[in-house]
């Protein structure tokens, strides 16, 4: 098995990573969908927020949903060979994570009309931390094929976030 990072947004060059806003209604801030042949499995997950001290804290949800989000299509750069054996792996991780605005992305525009998710994990954090969620060994939840993954927040006032995913492939 191998190790992808997957954040909320293209992956920093000779720029920092860039914080994505909230807003202030239901937000998907990343997206991921497994190859119609390959399940994953979720290792790690995490965000930090970046509001005012005071702030009403953030609903953060990590779920599996039947329906896409329209997104801001991720590229491969974007997707991070993260242990040897990604590294040594496929050239295009795309053929697992493939990409595009109803696939794995970040952003999203519109949630689209889901009809069935699957909790793995909710959160509400304070608007000035952060949570990392790691799941021990044989615990880790399946994105399953033909399913998306999905990490939505919900806040009173927008505010910057990163988000990041760590699949098992």
């Amino acid at each position: 098995m191998a190790l992808y990072l997957i954040a909320n947004g293209p992956s920093p060059t000779t720029a920092a990573q860039v914080a994505v806003t909230t807003g202030t209604a239901i937000k998907t801030m990343l997206q991921v969908c497994t190859s119609a042949t390959n399940a994953g499995r979720i290792v790690e997950w995490g965000i930090s927020l970046g509001g005012a001290a005071l702030a009403e804290g953030i609903n953060c949800e990590l779920i599996e949903t039947d329906v896409a989000a329209t997104v801001t299509a991720h590229v491969a750069a974007g997707i991070v060979k993260y242990d040897a054996s990604a590294l040594a792996g496929l050239a295009d991780p795309t053929a697992l994570f493939p990409v595009g605005t109803a696939l794995t992305g970040y952003t999203g525009s519109a949630e689209g009309t889901i009809t069935a998710t699957r909790v793995l994990a909710v959160h509400k954090i304070t608007a000035t931390s952060n949570y990392v969620g790691r799941f021990g060994l044989g615990l880790e939840p399946v994105i399953q094929t033909g399913k998306f993954l999905r990490i939505r927040v919900t806040a009173a006032a927008a505010v910057l976030a990163y988000t990041y995913v760590i699949i098992s492939v």
